[in-house]
């Protein structure tokens, strides 16, 4: 019997774990994919919204500002990576001007501070390459970039560290209520719980409507993207905007934490609730409308493009409550932009709903520290030279174009939710993620694997988990000779 069940692995539900691991709880997050961070909260602009787009009242208003407020001290305490570079919503010239004054004035209501317009000559000295038609441009200085798959396997690496248990590869198939509160049926296996969150994203309704007679509808929004070579990382400083619509913040240039450029996205409903390819039409909607905010963005230093979904409810705001029928169930739905700003804060709402519930005990000894994965790169010479003569394996690159060492992979698959595919150890290192796209390092990544791991061969390792599996074909033992032969 658990305390808590939390469906889904993503940022709200990682969140919740965290916040409810402080205290006297026995949790449970179950997640179909192979790892935390694989849905929405993988594919997303990364940017820390300032809060002054949503519609004030609402909790996306509410919870992005008080998201972003707790970002810069969460980004220490779990270590992750965060910076606060601003953000400016572009005005073109004979444009909204009343538009992007609404948006100053709902910022205000909605909390931001600083936020304030600023015109033609201070916005070239901001931004060089901004596109020649701007005018003026809403300046919010609260505003940053984050590392969605840091942040995200941070707090579910401290939830876990605080005793929170992690289920992967665990499809919920179907709740019912019992006595004692609900019956999870999973494929691998029955859970009983006395509470329930549903944060399963763009799932979140088929979740719901297993228990509600009032029926949810997510709609799925996909977003597609181009990521530029770390050459073209300079071209803005802030994350650059066009005024908002009704489908969203539209398409946005921004640095990336790590260097990189991020261009995008666009926006379309779709049906298909795994559709995250992309297309010619979608990638030159983006090319063509980035430069309506931006000049000269050198889309010939595009290393990779990919699209996300976003969970959009048909409410157009943040679902978070328990149901009314259904004592101890609690939906997070909906959770779409400003979703990875207000994530913090949504941990924390859940976690006051659920002990409004349960009523448990905090914790003595919950320990409110993560440390991430070394990064040689970011230390002096010395201290790495130092590292590498305790630990020869930092001294040996494997991915090339990122300078990730054996010694961050073997951290990776050793360290609390261990990484056990490619992609895992991508979004915990960043192996695979340089310009080559792991068309060097994947080998190598994949026999770090194979070799760490006593239930899986070289055969067994996986892109992202279920069948993705690298190399294919029925006959093991020559693939093994051939191995070992050289080949």
């Amino acid at each position: 019997m658990y305390d808590v069940v939390i469906i889904g692995a993503g940022i709200s539900g990682c969140a919740a774990a965290r916040e409810l691991s402080r205290f006297d709880l026995k949790i449970c997050v179950v997640e179909k994919a192979e790892d935390v961070c694989c849905g929405t909260s993988k594919a997303n602009s990364a940017i820390v919204h300032a809060g002054f787009d949503a519609k004030p009242g609402t909790l996306k208003a509410k919870l992005n500002v008080e998201g972003s407020k707790m970002m810069k001290w969460l980004s220490q305490e779990l270590d992750f990576s965060y910076i606060n570079n601003g953000a400016l919503v572009v005005c073109p010239e004979g444009g909204d001007r009343q538009g992007l004054e609404d948006l100053l004035e709902r910022g205000k209501a909605n909390g931001v501070e600083e936020l304030r317009i600023i015109e033609r000559d201070e916005l070239r000295q901001m931004e060089p390459n901004i596109a020649d038609g701007a005018e003026a441009a809403l300046y919010a200085p609260t505003s940053g970039i984050v590392c969605p798959f840091g942040m995200t396997i941070g707090f579910a690496e401290n939830a876990a560290m605080n005793g929170a248990e992690f289920r992967m590869n665990t499809k919920v198939e179907n709740i019912r209520r019992t006595e004692n509160g609900y019956l999870v049926e999973t494929s691998r296996g029955d859970l009983e719980t006395r509470a329930v969150v549903n944060a399963a994203g763009v799932y979140a309704d088929a979740i719901h409507n297993m228990i509600s007679d009032k029926p949810l509808h997510i709609t799925a929004r996909k977003g597609e993207y181009y990521l530029l070579d770390k050459s073209a990382g300079k071209h803005v400083e802030h994350t650059v905007f066009a005024l908002p619509t009704a489908m969203g913040k539209g398409v946005l240039v921004t640095p990336t934490v790590h260097g990189n450029l991020l261009v995008g996205p666009n926006a379309e409903d779709i049906q298909d609730k795994e559709g995250v390819n992309t297309t010619r039409a979608g990638l030159n909607e983006i090319a063509e409308r980035s430069a309506d905010t931006v000049k000269n963005v050198p889309l010939r230093e595009v290393i990779t493009s990919f699209a996300g979904l976003r969970a959009h409810a048909d409410e157009d705001d943040f679902i978070i409550r328990e149901l009314e029928k259904a004592p101890g169930f609690i939906d997070v739905a909906g959770i779409e932009s400003p979703g990875l700003s207000a994530g913090p804060a949504i941990g924390c709402m859940v976690a006051e709903l659920v002990c409004e519930i349960l009523k448990p005990e905090e914790k003595y000894d919950f320990n409110p520290e993560r440390i991430g994965i070394l990064n040689p790169e970011e230390m002096t010479e010395e201290e790495r030279n130092g590292l590498i003569r305790i630990d020869p394996a930092y001294g040996n690159i494997i991915c090339r174009c990122e300078s990730i060492s054996e010694g961050e992979i073997l951290d990776a698959i050793h360290r609390p939710l261990g990484a056990r595919s490619l992609d895992a150890v991508k979004r915990r290192t960043r192996a695979g993620m340089g310009r080559c796209q792991a068309g060097f390092c994947s080998p190598k990544v994949m026999e770090i694997l194979a070799r760490e791991l006593s239930d899986m061969s070289m055969y067994d390792v996986t892109k992202a988990g279920g069948e993705s599996r690298l190399i294919v074909g029925d006959n093991k033992g020559d693939f093994k000779a051939g191995l070992q032969g050289g080949i």
